[in-house]
């Protein structure tokens, strides 16, 4: 998804419309390698937003917020010395190049007019957020190459400012007909047509070159005409702002709209190119940030899982020596019966085994150092061990596979969120359970409890479904009639999901859409078909003492379902 020039060359012009003019009031440094400037022009205040990060490199008017951290970065505190005040005078695009340029207008330190530029390229890895001064040297730049890198692109404060080396290979725009017909005469037989326009020219980028090579069906021939009719309209500025999108998650964009996809992407018109970039980068920032969030708690999670898992093993392997223990108390049976056979130092006793229906003869290993009756109280006192430990033993497997489960469930809960909030729940539920601390410092925030996922059948009934196991119980045990009805996924881990009927008789309709999106909130939602009990709400109970999230539930009746996204994306509300 990389910002091409001609998407960028699209963008330039619609900055140039929206800040030239304009006076900044403020620069800020959210991230490392993010820049956003407030400005007024033109009777409006507009958040400009400078990105030099690998795969997000990108200029754009925002309307998000990010938050500033406590210390601003020097280069920054640099910024806001050189550009508060300082007003936009253009905004230019050298050459179709991926680089934009603002020239500044502002006053010095002893209040004399001067003259700087803001440069951002927005080149891959390479990108850079640079400010130059009047005379065309180096302020400052936010990621400064030393003497190890390339000779003629050192960026450190005090040097010349020397755009980016040319390309080797022609930019697209700048080609004419003629030299576009004899590159493509010279083209490799056989070769590729997508991984030809990439090869020969600049500019253009993986998306816009397949999509090119799908508009004349891969074939060399028809290509001259297409590419004369492509650079005619973007040279006229016919361009539009595309989002694709891959379900409901966005997956890429462009000035043109994209059809190589067929129906398995859908491809939308935004109103303006910025306006697409801040809805792209905010969404996938968000998830990102989500993702980031929920993976520190998933670890969190599973390393308490894993533990417990290796603790259930090992008193698994305690419980398998137990078994023994009748064999321990035969033994000392009947070394007591023959201890008159006994004499200290004895290392075994050979004697009939009255336990066997044939009596046959049977050797029992003795401690030398101690005296036959000494043997026998020690076996005796063996057993009992065992027998206690068998006891012991026995209750905490039970109490670990019960906490084994509520953690592999509070695990599928998080793979099932979809926002901040479901997270922060699923926090305050094992903050409650006490498997995590609460968070410690500053004052505990009163966050507002969620409300339960919510659907409407095609037929009118209200489905709720659980965020959380906590909100699970509220929705099993508190919230509903017990005359709704309560679906869930059979011997896997999901969500609580509530048909609520207001005393009607559910339709089967209902009951099998009830169930589609139990199936989606479940561990199973990837496995095709799955079984999803359901029963009136007055047949289920939470056992006393147990854990949140788990239920006991009669009078069931079992449908095979599949969870179906679309279904429940479009029953949501």
């Amino acid at each position: 998804m990389p910002l091409d020039a001609i998407y960028l060359s699209a963008l330039a012009g619609e900055l140039k419309e929206k800040i030239e003019g304009g006076r900044i009031d403020k620069v800020q440094q959210p991230e490392r390698d993010m820049l956003l400037i407030s400005l007024r022009s033109k009777g409006e205040n507009l958040k400009l937003l400078l990105s030099a990060g690998t795969g997000r490199a990108r200029v754009q008017l925002t309307g998000s917020g990010y938050e500033n951290p406590a210390e601003p970065p020097m280069f920054c505190m640099l910024l806001r010395k050189h550009l508060v005040g300082a007003r936009i005078v253009s905004v230019r695009q050298p050459d179709w190049e991926r680089m934009l340029i603002m020239e500044l207008e502002g006053h010095d330190e002893m209040g004399f007019a001067s003259r700087k530029l803001l440069i951002a390229e927005l080149i891959g890895r390479s990108s850079n957020i640079i400010l130059v001064d009047g005379d065309g040297r180096i302020i400052d730049c936010m990621r400064r190459m030393d003497f190890a890198g390339d000779a003629l692109r050192r960026m450190l404060p005090g040097m010349i400012y020397r755009l980016p080396p040319k390309q080797e290979k022609p930019a697209l725009m700048e080609t004419e007909p003629e030299q576009r017909r004899e590159m493509i005469v010279r083209a490799e037989p056989g070769e590729s047509l997508d991984k030809w326009l990439l090869k020969s020219f600049s500019g253009l980028s993986p998306l816009v070159c397949r999509e090119l090579a799908c508009r004349c069906s891969g074939s060399f021939e028809t290509l001259p005409q297409l590419l004369d009719a492509f650079v005619d309209s973007v040279r006229a500025g016919d361009l539009r702002p595309y989002i694709l999108w891959d379900g409901d998650k966005p997956a890429d964009f462009s000035f043109m709209k994209i059809g190589q996809y067929g129906e398995a992407m859908s491809c939308r018109e935004e109103e303006s190119f910025s306006g697409l970039l801040d809805d792209f980068y905010s969404r996938r920032d968000r998830a990102e940030q989500q993702r980031r969030r929920s993976h520190q708690l998933y670890k969190t999670v599973r390393t308490m899982r894993d533990r417990l898992q290796r603790k259930l093993a090992g008193q698994s392997e305690e419980l398998r020596r137990t078994e023994n223990r009748d064999q321990v108390r035969k033994m000392a049976e009947l070394v007591t019966a023959n201890i008159y056979r006994i004499k200290r130092g004895d290392r075994v006793l050979k004697c009939q085994d009255y336990y066997d229906p044939d009596c046959g003869e049977i050797e029992i290993a003795l401690d030398p150092l101690k005296t036959p009756q000494q043997n026998a109280a020690a076996m005796f006192k063996e057993y009992n061990k065992l027998k206690a430990a068998r006891s012991h033993l026995t209750g905490l497997i039970a109490q670990g596979e019960t906490q084994l489960d509520y953690l592999n469930s509070v695990l599928e809960m998080l793979s099932l969120s979809e926002s901040e909030k479901d997270i922060s729940d699923i926090r305050r539920e094992l903050e409650e359970t006490g498997y995590i601390r609460r968070q410690s410092g500053g004052k505990q925030s009163r966050v507002k409890a969620q409300a339960p996922l919510r659907f409407v059948t095609d037929d009118g009934f209200e489905v709720l479904a659980g965020r959380s196991n906590i909100q699970n119980d509220q929705l099993s045990t508190k919230l509903c009639r017990r005359t709704d009805y309560w679906f869930h996924t059979q011997k896997v881990h999901g969500s609580h999901v509530i048909l609520q009927c207001s005393d009607r008789e559910p339709t089967e309709l209902a009951i099998s859409q009830a169930a589609a999106i139990a199936a989606y909130y479940s561990q199973g939602r990837d496995g095709g078909k799955i079984a999803v009990d359901y029963t009136m709400l007055r047949f289920v109970r939470k056992p006393s003492g147990a854990l949140p999230g788990k239920v006991i539930y009669t009078d069931y009746k079992t449908v095979m379902t599949q969870a179906e996204e679309e279904l429940v994306k479009r029953l949501a509300k």
